[in-house]
């Protein structure tokens, strides 16, 4: 594993060379590669003043050049190499003109890591923790400002960059794991040169470094590996969809069709049912998928093969390179459709027992079951997505949380009829449930603080099909306002600033409701990590009945009963019409108080908005 990890950091340091030092090219894109890929075949992106007028020339034993690829922009040759026969090592690639040699650049072949094709991903027994690195932790003030990219750190300014870094992710490893979570999903790393707001990350201005502010690639490495120490698996936030303004290539770009609308801001019409729609006009596909989300993110065009080739190899590059456990997809319906087939299909391809989480964000079932794997859809789209963020449980929690009980179809019956839903995905239970993102209302801002509806949506969370995701900060209460605004819902962890008066770590300064918050949400979380019933066991769940949903899961070793509970007065739940959940079971333990019930008498006393996680004996 040193050996692998120092090979990888030399690259990236002969990477960050300025290439024009040696061979006048600017870039080479991917800059290196793996030999023994289970896809051969590799495209090589160079730029460089009148590149196109030199011929490239390979003599290296397995390296076959296929072809070589010109566009409209003479700045550009893109290269097609077959890499069957390769075997690790580095070789020349001459640029020559009239058989003399005016250019040349080393490119390597790295051996692969041991095991990299049989990577696993995250899985149902994982629970995600989503960072947004900015606002997590200031672990190094000391790239806080970069002189070379645009926006400079302002801590007081909601909408600007803080400060948070891979250093502090990094220093934070054992809170994480000490909590009970056991993945970190990131918001977007990858630098972002924007002039302003670019903090979010997501628009990429160089889809092959990390952000200065955040760290280097290195830096990134030596995150996976301290994660990977602690059993912390990490998933990558990535885009295809868009990239940022200040892309390097949108001042000089490698053809007209490059960027959709001609490089013209169209702003998209999200419509995003026109994807599945029968009856869809073309023109309405079109306003969808090819429009642009904002001005400073160019739309990129997925129909030409030389982006789509980029954009695949870029994602296998970042799995081998950084030995990621899954990916994050961004905005998954707008991409073109028949690209994020293609996308997906290369990835798993490559990595059989990977794991990718596609983002559709839409309430209703029929449009996000579309996307996963296995689907029968009647337009005879074929995907290979694994798994997709279930935005339609996330709403209708929210919904069944809030809303009276006593209504026809609401409030538990919300949750219980999404859940009837399952029906349309070939597999529910490798979608990604969660209760909030980075993108809204923080979930205690969303039950409007009122701590009994918190414990039961992640009491709920935590035991129901799918691999749970909670945003950073939930543990500790975090509420942002006013409502909807992104800055004060990517609000900065407490401590992870030198002066801050409260610090989420240590406990100091935290409210005591945010300390028990904190307490209950370990024990809970820690206790899913061995819960089998949980990661992978049955169903069972019954209609909620006078402001109470019950559910079981159920596995060879383990038995559990879920009661989610809203009555606001002491309530005696009779246990007659469970049968066929409690089965032979005679007990039940609540796995967060320890006390102990008896089945037998038929009934269970619940205190007022009191919820319980049950293992039955």
């Amino acid at each position: 594993m040193q050996k692998f990890f120092f090979g990888l950091l030399m690259s990236v340091l002969l990477w960050s060379a300025p290439l024009g030092a040696q061979s006048g090219l600017q870039r080479v894109e991917p800059a290196f590669w793996w030999a023994g890929m289970k896809n051969p075949s590799l495209q090589l992106l160079v730029y460089g003043p009148q590149i196109s007028a030199l011929t490239p020339v390979i003599n290296q034993p397995g390296v076959r050049l296929v072809q070589t690829i010109h566009t409209e922009n003479p700045n550009y040759l893109f290269i097609d190499l077959d890499l069957r026969s390769a075997v690790p090592g580095t070789f020349t690639i001459s640029f020559q003109e009239k058989g003399k040699t005016r250019q040349t650049y080393a490119y390597t072949l790295h051996e692969r890591a041991s095991g990299a094709a049989l990577r696993k991903g995250f899985s149902t027994a994982d629970v995600m923790y989503l960072i947004t690195p900015d606002r997590f932790a200031n672990g190094n003030p000391a790239n806080d400002n970069v002189p070379a990219l645009y926006e400079q750190a302002n801590r007081s300014f909601q909408g600007g960059r803080h400060g948070g870094d891979i250093q502090g992710i990094r220093d934070r490893l054992d809170y994480i794991r000490q909590m009970g979570f056991t993945a970190i999903w990131l918001n977007p790393l990858l630098e972002n040169n924007q002039r302003e707001y670019s903090y979010h990350g997501y628009s990429t201005t160089d889809f092959y470094a990390v952000d200065a502010r955040y760290g280097n690639n290195n830096d990134y490495l030596q995150l996976m590996q301290e994660a990977h120490q602690r059993g912390i698996k990490v998933i990558m936030d990535m885009i295809v969809n868009h990239c940022g303004s200040e892309h390097w290539w949108m001042k000089d770009l490698p053809a007209s069709d490059w960027i959709n609308y001609g490089g013209k801001f169209v702003p998209t019409s999200h419509r995003r049912e026109t994807v599945q729609d029968p009856y869809a006009a073309a023109s309405d596909k079109q306003a969808h998928s090819d429009g642009w989300f904002v001005e400073t993110m160019p739309d990129l065009n997925q129909r030409n093969p030389l982006m789509a080739t980029y954009l695949i190899q870029n994602t296998l590059w970042w799995i081998e390179y950084a030995g990621l456990d899954g990916i994050r997809m961004d905005t998954y319906p707008y991409p073109d459709k028949d690209f994020m087939s293609e996308w997906t299909r290369r990835v798993m391809e490559e990595y059989p027992h990977f794991n990718i989480v596609g983002e559709e964000w839409t309430s209703l079932p029929s449009l996000v079951s579309f996307w996963q794997r296995g689907k029968v859809n009647a337009n005879g789209y074929v995907s290979y997505l694994p798994s997709l963020m279930d935005f339609p449980v996330q709403d209708n929690l929210r919904q069944a949380l809030l809303q009276d009980e006593n209504a026809w179809e609401s409030g538990f019956v919300r949750l219980y009829q999404i859940l009837a839903q399952d029906f349309l995905y070939p597999s529910p239970n490798d979608l990604v449930v969660f209760g909030d993102n980075h993108d809204m209302d923080r979930f205690f801002t969303a039950v409007k603080e009122n701590i009994d509806l918190f414990r039961q949506g992640m009491l709920f969370l935590l035991t129901t099909r799918g691999t749970p995701q909670i945003y950073y900060g939930t543990e500790i209460l975090t509420t942002n306002a006013p409502p909807g605004d992104h800055g004060f819902i990517r609000s900065d962890f407490p401590g992870g600033w030198s002066g801050d008066t409260r610090d989420a770590v240590s406990g100091k300064g935290l409210s005591p409701q945010a300390l028990e918050a904190q307490q209950w949400l370990r024990k809970l979380l820690n206790w899913r990590k061995g819960a089998t019933a949980v990661h992978h066991g049955s169903l069972l769940h019954y209609a909620p009945v006078q402001s109470t949903y019950v559910y079981f899961r159920h596995d060879a070793s383990q038995h559990l009963m879920v009661v989610l509970n809203k009555n606001a007065k002491p309530y005696t739940l009779p246990l007659e019409r469970f049968e066929e959940g409690i089965q032979e079971a005679r007990t039940a333990t609540d796995v967060l108080s320890g006390k102990t019930y008896d089945l037998t008498k038929g009934r269970i006393e619940l205190a007022p908005m009191q919820g319980l996680l049950l293992e039955l004996k």
